[in-house]
């Protein structure tokens, strides 16, 4: 019996330590990809085609009016319709719309107010009351907390118009808004995220489709059943990606990229935050996000020094010079330092507690709900606890 729990404990460590190394080679190779897929990123040309610019808002952000502003201020000759939606009259993002609409008096900026509810989730429902409005044949949806850059709509439509595609996303790095856990949150954008999600696509090993930006046009929205059809799914993002590749179409990723205002004022916000978007890639794609354990070298290795105190600590040496270098190109290419480098270990274990406990988790906090998880990535909401 003691010998073969000996024998557990060393196969438990060779594990860690054989985890940690090819861990440490994919984020070469992740760096490697990221690095050359940018590198193929030209000027798009002006164009002139209408555009509605969709925008599900809720609650204030510190830099909403900043962040809508730039979806504005774009190199592009023809109209764009900005369509925004609340779901209460006292929604406080009402008064960022009011303050965009004296920044920008001959811009089209409509603002949609509708209490409606449609399913589970807020955000799809809040889309669904949006939908009716749209001006346009382009549609190009995107989270509040997203900032563009002047190409970016030059750059979707191009990419848009490629034969055999359905839609456009793409991806993001980090930018803190709220302060130190804020800039952590961001830190795991730009140096874990947006290294894996440019693998994962540049590789054909993953079809992404993000809440960054998702650029479509009206009659492939309405093909896939319009946003009613997602109106009880948590990853609608990803989900509405799938209901266009059904249809034989390719969700398109150019070199671009958004950035995400991270908005986090604590560490319990924080985890929530990323516990729920964790909880979401691991009932969609849950085998991928098994595997990405392997994008976490550096815990790994650190969880290997009980067992082998010399080979870890060696493995996690080469795990924080290569994070560190893929942190560097990551920030490179966004053009702004996320956090300082020596947050690269802290950021990479903290990512490592909510992939653990991710596995576990059955609900999630969402906007001041609960939302029950259940199959194939659908969701209902927890009913309320009545007052005694």
């Amino acid at each position: 019996m003691e010998a073969g729990f000996i024998a557990i404990i060393n196969a438990v460590g060779w594990i860690l330590l054989g985890l940690s190394v090819v861990g440490t080679l994919y984020m070469v190779a992740a760096g490697v990809t990221m690095r050359r897929f940018f590198a193929q990123a030209v000027t798009p040309q002006r164009r002139s085609e209408g555009v509605t610019l969709l925008k599900p808002l809720h609650g204030a952000e510190p830099r909403l009016v900043d962040n809508l502003a730039s979806f504005l201020e774009q190199d592009h000759d023809g109209p764009i319709q900005l369509l925004c939606g609340v779901q209460r009259p006292d929604d406080p993002a009402i008064a960022a719309v009011e303050a965009l609409k004296a920044r920008f008096p001959r811009a089209r900026i409509d603002l949609v107010v509708d209490a409606t509810p449609h399913g589970a989730n807020g955000k799809v429902a809040n889309l669904i009351n949006l939908e009716p409005h749209i001006a346009h044949d382009v549609i190009v949806l995107s989270d509040s907390d997203m900032a563009a850059r002047p190409d970016y709509l030059a750059g979707l439509l191009s990419a848009l118009d490629r034969p055999g595609v359905g839609a456009v996303t793409l991806a993001y790095h980090g930018r803190g808004d709220g302060g130190f856990w804020s800039r952590v949150a961001a830190a795991g954008l730009s140096w874990q995220f947006l290294p894996g999600a440019v693998f994962g696509a540049a590789h054909r090993l993953a079809r992404p489709c993000m809440g960054s930006t998702i650029a479509t046009r009206r009659s492939m929205l309405a093909a896939i059943g319009g946003f009613r059809a997602f109106a009880d799914v948590l990853a609608d993002d990803y989900a509405i990606g799938e209901a266009i590749a059904a249809r034989g179409a390719v969700v398109a990723l150019p070199p671009m990229l958004v950035t995400h205002a991270s908005t986090e004022r604590d560490f319990g916000e924080l985890w929530r935050h990323e516990l729920r978007w964790g909880a979401t890639v691991r009932d969609v794609v849950p085998a991928a996000y098994i595997m990405g354990v392997i994008a976490l070298p550096l815990p790994l290795a650190l969880c290997d020094i009980p067992f082998h105190p010399l080979l870890g600590l060696t493995a996690a040496a080469f795990a924080l010079v290569v994070r560190l270098g893929v942190a560097y190109l990551a920030d490179r290419q966004a053009g702004e330092r996320t956090a300082p480098l020596w947050l690269v270990p802290v950021r990479d274990c903290l990512t490592f507690a909510v992939f653990v406990a991710s596995l576990w988790v059955r609900s999630v906090d969402w906007r001041g709900a609960t939302l029950r998880m259940e199959k194939h990535g659908r969701i209902a909401a927890e009913p309320e606890t009545p007052l005694p």
